[in-house]
């Protein structure tokens, strides 16, 4: 049976997409047979495998409306293991048209209910809201994946969301979990991250991924090239933190969800870690070769 997990947090800009494609791509690289639904009208995990938003007919919005079938929607990607349900900016409309349906917020569930015994993993996109398209992704999830960026107004959505889970648990999907909550865009030079990582750890305890997600430009400027990190650049630092996510997610699982990575696939990821070694220790000079967000004084949150 697969494993759906659903990325979402409500508030844009945190890094949901960027997480829902690395993820996808690094459990497809350690060979899981994965499957990302984009479920955001602006298709960025769809362009960011390198995939034209606009040159297929079909696409999860189709699947959702019931004009086609989910397998005639689903492409290859660049990586082996890893498949796509591509998005479409006529995703927008379906907030609408789902409000008339039966059903409206089990559509993606019962589009997938076919594909359990396909994929190991399936990894859903979600928009930056709590709409139709949202509840849909809970709807059909085991877990959540909650990215939050680390600066203060993260917190205040973070409730919310939590609030919206427990509401689906008690109605709609008593199942549902919280898989993790992930730290992203963190700068240890600020003391606000610092902060809010301690804030969320309180709260949240071991529900919090160890692994956080650094602030870089490689980070930024892999979907302009229409790859995943580890296409594009497989020693940065953010390919690492990825890869670290996604072998403390797996470690997670249960035994009947986690699969034993082939040989092949745990030698690259520490051939990975030496080629980074070596890179670290050949810099003699302060100009970085991976460029780094410019030098900041330190915030500090001040109480009363």
């Amino acid at each position: 049976m697969s494993k759906i997990i659903a990325v979402v947090n409500q508030k844009g800009g945190v890094g949901k997409t960027t997480t829902s494609v690395n993820l996808a791509t690094n459990l497809a690289y350690l060979r899981h047979e994965t499957l990302l639904i984009d479920l955001d009208p602006q298709s960025n995990a769809t362009s960011g495998l390198g995939i034209d938003k606009n040159a297929n007919p079909s696409h999860i919005y189709r699947a959702l409306l019931g004009e086609v079938p989910l397998k005639e929607v689903l492409l290859p990607t660049a990586i082996d293991w890893l498949d796509i349900a591509p998005s479409h900016i006529d995703l927008i409309g379906a907030e609408l048209e789902l409000v008339s349906m039966q059903e409206r917020e089990m559509r993606l569930k019962n589009i997938l209910t076919p594909f359990l015994d396909v994929y190991k993993y399936i990894i859903i996109d979600c928009p930056p809201s709590l709409g139709l398209l949202t509840l849909n992704a809970l709807v059909a999830a085991d877990s959540v994946l909650i990215p939050i960026q680390c600066e203060y107004y993260a917190l205040e959505g973070l409730g919310q969301l939590v609030k919206t889970i427990e509401l689906l648990r008690e109605n709609l999907n008593p199942n549902l979990e919280i898989e993790g909550i992930l730290l992203t865009m963190y700068d240890s030079r600020m003391n606000l991250s610092k902060q809010v990582v301690e804030e969320i750890k309180k709260h949240f305890g071991d529900k919090v991924y160890t692994t956080m997600i650094p602030r870089t430009v490689r980070l930024a400027e892999a979907p302009s090239f229409g790859k995943p990190m580890i296409l594009y650049d497989k020693s940065a630092k953010g390919t690492l933190a990825y890869l670290k996510l996604t072998k403390e997610l797996l470690s997670k699982q249960p035994k009947n969800i986690q699969l034993q990575s082939a040989p092949e696939a745990a030698a690259e990821i520490q051939l990975i870690k030496v080629e980074e070694n070596n890179r670290l220790q050949a810099e003699q000079s302060p100009i970085q070769n991976e460029q780094t967000a410019p030098e900041q004084p330190a915030l500090e949150v001040k109480t009363n």
